[in-house]
């Protein structure tokens, strides 16, 4: 199983899973070939009676005219019926993008199949690469080193376990831990409850919580004992509740005391003045990849702007502009995490979880400050 953060760095490349059956029949191959559809590409190929060439269904090239086009299975086949390869999309060889893809799906099956995680060393010499280099390509097209990857997977495991298994420590082997201090010390960290807690649904954690205004409407700031765990935005203060009901459904959450109101007076601080920064701890939770996408958005000032593109590039994933979007919508902290700061590459405003005149309106505050 690939996980969805490796879905979100591969975004836009060739990964090859069970697609046999689907381009079985030519009108299924005509629509991708239509579609340019990546993920076609080794299922079969296509030529162009009218030159003479046989294409990947992937291939820029200018689209054939149907009656034009026979389908091939394989390319042996193509060139048996007299059609030579297109030099555009090199049908007859392996582009070395679509060979790095492919290398990097089985490293991380290999990674999700292995009782424990393997080696840098092994995932490398398994590739035919040097470490440096393993690491290097695995990083750029997931997102995440092959150790947090591994990590990340070892935590899914350890959440799937824990749903279906009658007991904790079922669920300990299941995970594939031999060591009951190391099944906790991970699980606790990454689940940020204990097992124990974790089998009930997170029932019983307590999140505090309060809703105050600002020149942008209503905010609310829920926080657990580690940090702040939300900061919403919106028109209608109930709305934002039941927002924070339906992202935490089995927590206990409490109304803030006067105490807590000191959280609220220095979020709205920081939306008055983002460039003053947050001087309260943050309980960030989410994959690998968006933790990291969530920290490149930190690392933009106040008054600047940065594209999806920039941030895939910062991040060491500069395929993972789609993921680094998706990571930017599933942000949970407005303005603490500044993901308004991320425009489209020609400049203009792109969507926004709270409302784009909210993005826009923040932008323009920092700007002029």
């Amino acid at each position: 199983m690939i996980m969805a953060m490796v879905r979100e760095g591969l975004a836009g490349h060739t990964v090859h899973d069970g697609a046999q059956d689907v381009f079985r029949d030519e009108a299924a191959r005509w629509v991708a070939v239509v579609g340019r559809d990546r993920t076609a590409d080794g299922h079969f190929y296509y030529s162009v009676r009218t030159t003479g060439v046989y294409c990947r269904p992937s291939c820029p090239s200018r689209r054939a005219l149907r009656a034009h086009v026979r389908f091939h299975s394989t390319t042996a086949e193509a060139e048996q019926a007299g059609f030579r390869p297109c030099k555009r999309c090199r049908p007859d060889g392996s582009a070395l993008g679509v060979q790095r893809v492919a290398m990097v799906t089985e490293a991380c099956r290999v990674i999700e199949r292995a009782a424990r995680p393997p080696s840098l060393r092994a995932l490398a010499d398994a590739a035919g690469m040097s470490r440096f280099h393993f690491q290097r390509v695995f990083t750029s097209l997931t997102g995440v080193s092959p150790r947090t990857y591994a990590v990340a997977h070892r935590t899914r495991r350890v959440r799937d376990e824990l749903a279906r298994r009658s007991t904790v420590t079922e669920a300990m082997y299941g995970a594939g831990f031999n060591s009951s201090g190391r099944f906790y010390a991970h699980a606790s960290g990454a689940l940020g409850m204990t097992p124990t807690r974790f089998r009930a649904g997170g029932a019983g954690a307590l999140i505090r919580f309060a809703v105050g205004q600002c020149w942008l409407g209503a905010v609310l700031v829920a926080a657990t004992e580690t940090g702040v765990c939300a900061i919403f935005l919106g028109d209608d203060p109930d709305a934002l509740v039941r927002e924070l009901q339906d992202r935490f459904p089995k927590a206990r959450l409490v109304g803030g005391d006067r105490e807590f109101d000191g959280y609220i007076a220095k979020v709205v601080g920081l939306v008055e003045a983002p460039g003053l920064g947050l001087e309260l701890p943050l309980d960030i939770r989410g994959t690998a990849f968006q933790q990291r996408v969530w920290q490149a958005l930190r690392d933009i000032p106040a008054g600047a702007t940065a594209s999806y593109t920039d941030i895939a590039r910062r991040i060491g994933a500069p395929n993972a502009v789609r993921g680094v979007a998706g990571a930017c919508a599933a942000n949970p902290i407005a303005v603490a995490i500044p993901c308004h700061r991320v425009v489209r590459r020609d400049g203009e405003l792109s969507g926004y979880r709270w409302g784009v005149e909210r993005k826009l309106a923040l932008l323009t505050r920092e700007a002029v400050r």
